[in-house]
C-alpha cells in the first residue's frame, strides 16, 4: 500500500474559484510550508494544467475517466506521484459529468482515488443558503468524502461570520478558508479559458497576492491534515503498458512548442521519450527552418493570435511544407491542423500558413465544436492501425473553408464529436495526419507507438538514399 497525502478541489459550478484556490494552495504549501506539490487536473484541459505546473514547478498530469480507463487513471495517479502532497483540481460542478448520471464527474474521480474533497463555494449574495447548497452536495452522494469548504467572494466579516456559522452548525464541516472579493486576482479570460503561462508573466506578477491569500485567508494546517488522513492506495511499480510495447531505437521527434502551439499533455511527451524518442523543441516564430528530425508533432494552441508572426516566418513555413513533401511523418492537432493549411482568416484578413494541406480556415467568435470525442480509424494512415478506437476531445473556434471534401482523404470517422467536416476528421496527405481531435497517450497507446514507428521508418529511408 502507498500513502499519498491528497485533496481534490471542487465546486458546485464552473467559474467558482477552483483555479484561484488551487494556485493559492500550491503557492502557500510550497513557500509557507516548504512542501513539494504534485498537481493533477481532472478533465480535458491544458491551460489550468499549465498554470498549476508553473506554480508547483512540477508537471501537472491529467486524470480523466472518459478518455482513459479507470484502472489507467488510478495507476497513473499512484505511479506518477512524486512529492509531499497531491492536489487535484476538478472541473465544472462537483457532480457534472458526461451525462445526467454524472458519469466521469469530479465526484466520481474523487471516489476512484479515495480522496477527501474540499469544496470552494462562491457565496456571493448568500449566507445561510450556502449551508443548504453544501448540505445538498453532501447528501446527494453519501459515499463522497466531502471534508471541508472554502468560502469565496466574501464581502466582509459579517458576511463571513454568518455563512461560516450556518455551514459549521448545519453541515458539521469545517470552513478552512474565506477568500474576500479581490478584483485584481481574477484570472484574465480568453476565448479558450484562461490566458496561458507561455504568453504572460501573469502568475509571477500575482505571486504575492496568491501567497497572501494562502497566508491570510486559508487554514493550510487543517488542509494538510485532511490530505494526510487520506486512505492508503494500492502501490504499483510502473504504469501498465500494452503487451506489445517495444522500445525502439532512438529517433528525433520535433515538437513545436511556443506561444502559438502549447497544448501538450506531459504524459504524451514522456511516452514518446520512454519509447526511444529524443524530443526536440522547436519555436515556429523564431526558428528559420526545421532541425534534423525524423518526425514532427504540432499540438494545439492559438495560431490565430500569432498569425502575423507565423506568416512572416516564411522560411519556417516552407521548411515544414518541404518536409511533408519529402515524406516526413507529421502529426498535427487542432492548431497544428490549422497551421498546415493554406491560410487562417482572422477578422477578415487572410494569413498564409504552411500550405501542406489544400484547405483554409476562418476564425469565429463562438466555439464551432466543444467536448469529448470518439473516433474510429477508417482509412490507412501513417500512425494508427485500421479499426483503432480513439477517445479524445475537441475545442476550437475555427471552421474549415474548403468545401470540396471529396478530394480530401479522412482517416477518422466520428462516433462522437464534430471533427473537421460531416463527422469526419484526420486529413491524410502522404505521411501527414492532421486532426481537430486532441488525444492523451494513456487513452490511445497506439498514438505514441505510431509516432515512434513512423519516425523509425522515415529515419531508415533517409539512410537508404
Amino acid at each position: 500500500m502507498k500513502s499519498i497525502p491528497r485533496v481534490v478541489i471542487a465546486s458546485v459550478s464552473g467559474s467558482s474559484g477552483k483555479t484561484m484556490l488551487s494556485l493559492s494552495l500550491i503557492t502557500g504549501l510550497r513557500h509557507l510550508k516548504g512542501l513539494s506539490v504534485a498537481p493533477y487536473k481532472k478533465g480535458p484541459d491544458y491551460i489550468d494544467s499549465a498554470w498549476m505546473s508553473s506554480a508547483s514547478a512540477s508537471p501537472c498530469f491529467n486524470l480523466d475517466t472518459f478518455m482513459m480507463q479507470q484502472d489507467r487513471v488510478l495507476n497513473s495517479f499512484v505511479c506518477r506521484f512524486s512529492g509531499d502532497i497531491a492536489l487535484i483540481e476538478g472541473n465544472r460542478g462537483l457532480y457534472d459529468g458526461f451525462d445526467s448520471e454524472g458519469t466521469h464527474s469530479t465526484a466520481e474521480l474523487a471516489k476512484l482515488i479515495s480522496s477527501p474533497v474540499v469544496l470552494v463555494l462562491d457565496c456571493s449574495k448568500m449566507t445561510r443558503t450556502a449551508a443548504a447548497v453544501l448540505l445538498g452536495c453532501m447528501k446527494f452522494d453519501p459515499e463522497l468524502n466531502i471534508k471541508a469548504v472554502v468560502l469565496n467572494k466574501v464581502s466582509g466579516s459579517r458576511h463571513e461570520t454568518s455563512a461560516r456559522t450556518a455551514i459549521e452548525s448545519c453541515c458539521g464541516l469545517p470552513v478552512v478558508g474565506s477568500i474576500p472579493r479581490l478584483k485584481d486576482i481574477e484570472l484574465a479570460e480568453r476565448h479558450l479559458g484562461l490566458v496561458t503561462s507561455f504568453e504572460t508573466d501573469y502568475l509571477q506578477c500575482r505571486h504575492n497576492i496568491l501567497l497572501t491569500i494562502a497566508k491570510e485567508h486559508l487554514d493550510l494546517d487543517r488542509i494538510i491534515d485532511l490530505a494526510n488522513n487520506a486512505a492508503a492506495l494500492e502501490d504499483c511499480s510502473t504504469v501498465s503498458r500494452p503487451a506489445d510495447f517495444i522500445k525502439a531505437q532512438t529517433v528525433r521527434v520535433g515538437v513545436v512548442k511556443d506561444n502559438s502551439f502549447q497544448f501538450y499533455y506531459p504524459e504524451n511527451l514522456q511516452e514518446l521519450s520512454s519509447r526511444g524518442a529524443e524530443i526536440v523543441d522547436i519555436d515556429s516564430i523564431k526558428t528559420a527552418a526545421l532541425p534534423e528530425i525524423d518526425c514532427l508533432y504540432i499540438g494545439g494552441g492559438f495560431p490565430e493570435l500569432h498569425a502575423i508572426k507565423l506568416a512572416k516566418n516564411e522560411s519556417f513555413r516552407n521548411s515544414v511544407r518541404d518536409a511533408a513533401e519529402q515524406g516526413m511523418p507529421i502529426y498535427a492537432e487542432c492548431g497544428g491542423l490549422m497551421f498546415l493549411g493554406r491560410s487562417i482568416d482572422v477578422d477578415g484578413v487572410d494569413h498564409p500558413m504552411a500550405g501542406v494541406l489544400p484547405v483554409s480556415f476562418r476564425m469565429h467568435k463562438k466555439p464551432q465544436a466543444h467536448g469529448y470525442t470518439i473516433a474510429a480509424v477508417s482509412c490507412e494512415n501513417p500512425f494508427y492501425p485500421l479499426g483503432t478506437i480513439i477517445r479524445g476531445h475537441e475545442f476550437h473556434y475555427s471552421e474549415l473553408l474548403h468545401k470540396g471534401e471529396d478530394d480530401l482523404v479522412f482517416s477518422l470517422s466520428m462516433d462522437l464529436g464534430r471533427g473537421i467536416i460531416k463527422g469526419r476528421d484526420g486529413i491524410v496527405y502522404k505521411n501527414v495526419l492532421a486532426t481537430y481531435q486532441h488525444v492523451h497517450a494513456f487513452a490511445a497507446p497506439q498514438w505514441a507507438e505510431g509516432i515512434v514507428r513512423a519516425a523509425s521508418e522515415f529515419r531508415k529511408s533517409k539512410r537508404l538514399l
